[in-house]
């Protein structure tokens, strides 16, 4: 008997003991500096259990505008072979537009010519075009090779912007393969 009440006395006192009376003291609230690099699931990772997350509104991220150029090329004169000419076949022709570059892009080294009608006459049916500041006026060489076969020819070319979209004037060498005699 004195065993059980001895096991009833300790039972007592861990109860007591544990019953202290006390209320349990929590922490401080303090406000919690959250950075702004964590995401919403982190977030919710740190407030587990409470219905205190902070609602994160994410506003997209917009590039700073780029002003736009306009591209243009106004022709301006030929300066070799004027349209008609005489040649013979199979001739070298050194032909040169006068054009300025009427936009306000400047032309480097993305910016090409391309054939838009006729024979290529021997020059390659895509190249550079020579680079230009906005506004100024320069010279577009070609060299070409007169056909074997007698009769008129036109070669038409027009410039591309970096992105393959024609602009300006087109220019063109016209001529008159002659027979040979």
């Amino acid at each position: 008997m004195k065993f059980k009440f001895l096991i009833l006395l300790i039972l007592s006192t861990l109860l007591l003991y544990g019953c202290g009376g006390e209320e349990p003291v929590s922490p401080p609230e303090q406000d919690i500096f959250i950075p702004p690099t964590l995401s919403q699931t982190e977030l919710q990772g740190l407030f587990s259990g409470t219905d205190a997350v902070p609602t994160l509104t994410k506003e997209p991220v917009r590039p700073t505008p780029t002003p736009t150029c306009s591209n243009g090329l106004r022709f301006l004169s030929d300066l070799t072979i004027p349209d008609g000419t005489l040649v013979e076949p199979g001739e070298t022709l050194d032909k040169r537009w006068e054009v300025e570059n009427s936009g306000t892009c400047n032309w480097d080294d993305r910016y090409m010519v391309g054939l838009i009608a006729g024979p290529g006459m021997g020059v390659p049916v895509q190249q550079a075009l020579v680079p230009a500041l906005a506004g100024t006026q320069t010279i577009i060489r070609m060299v070409f090779i007169a056909p074997e076969e007698p009769g008129n020819y036109r070669s038409a070319w027009q410039a591309y912007d970096p992105d393959g979209d024609a602009f300006g004037d087109p220019f063109f060498i016209d001529v008159i393969v002659g027979e040979e005699e």
